[in-house]
């Protein structure tokens, strides 16, 4: 890298804008794998985790591995991982954008290794944004914050989650009457505010909860961040149930998409098409 990385934000905007505001996941549950002729084991991640960058590099905003299933299959498993993100680094032009969806949470200085292994300049799990858990309290986050905004790097913050269970904490009263939720969403709103033309705190807000982020008093639209949203299009949210979760906040909104386009493979081509469509679907509900 010969300067400064500009920040996530601005990238991923950027990104947006040129392909559509579509992720791919990188999600090789052992049924795809089957699927696609591979066996389930760190061989097979890893081919399967490289076609998807060969066939969808430089041609969608961003590409985000599920760490999980690399991790079941041990260190190799986490070797392939990283050969993906490598790759990721250097498709298209200037790369391809990647979040590394692995959910970190924890406290001190376990949080600052999180930060070290998922946000530092020349680590090899290194994305250009990470997925976090806020639920030991946003300021458990500190570590992470300030090495992805040190490095142009960006989070997704778990706050209006899909899971049925995931109400009993999102959901859940402050002591100043607030939902949790809310809260999330006011710390990632003061980190990004004045940035243009997205902050890089960005939130996981799943696009099939409905009135949830209105229930919760949550204006997404105020976040000034991106909006990760599982969900979108061909799983089940179009238009009017965009509209009615995201509000103001539509433009905002990364639709993401794992097995709605993973389930095309394994052929390169095919995959590009499922991606195209995906990424037209997810533009005219959001942006059209």
């Amino acid at each position: 890298m010969s300067g400064p990385r500009a920040a996530f934000g601005a990238r991923l905007a950027a990104a947006m804008d040129d392909h559509g505001p579509l992720c791919v996941g990188i999600d090789p549950h052992p049924g795809l794998l089957a699927s696609w002729g591979l066996p389930d084991d760190a061989a097979g991640v890893r081919d399967f985790g490289l076609r998807v960058v060969d066939a969808l590099g430089g041609q969608v905003a961003a590409l985000k591995p599920q760490s999980a299933l690399f991790e079941r299959h041990g260190s190799a498993g986490v070797a392939a991982l990283e050969e993906i993100l490598a790759a990721a680094r250097a498709a298209g032009p200037s790369g391809t954008l990647t979040i590394v969806d692995a959910k970190r949470g924890d406290i001190g200085s376990t949080m600052a290794g999180y930060a070290d292994a998922y946000l530092r300049d020349g680590s090899p799990l290194a994305g250009d944004a990470l997925t976090v858990s806020p639920f030991l309290g946003f300021g458990s986050l500190e570590p992470a914050v300030e090495a992805a905004l040190a490095s142009g790097r960006g989070l997704f913050v778990l706050c209006l989650t899909s899971n049925p269970q995931g109400a009993e904490v999102q959901h859940a009263r402050t002591a100043d009457g607030r939902s949790v939720a809310a809260v999330v969403a006011a710390q990632a709103a003061v980190l990004n505010a004045g940035s243009q033309p997205l902050g890089s705190v960005g939130l996981v807000v799943g696009a099939t909860i409905g009135d949830a982020a209105r229930a919760a008093g949550v204006d997404l639209a105020e976040v000034n961040g991106p909006l990760l949203a599982p969900g979108v299009g061909a799983q089940g949210a179009g238009a009017t149930e965009l509209t009615e979760v995201f509000g103001g906040g539509r433009r905002q909104v990364l639709a993401s998409s794992s097995r709605g386009v993973l389930g095309a493979g394994p052929l390169a081509g095919d995959l590009l098409a499922a991606a195209r469509s995906a990424a037209r679907e997810a533009g005219e509900a959001l942006r059209g």
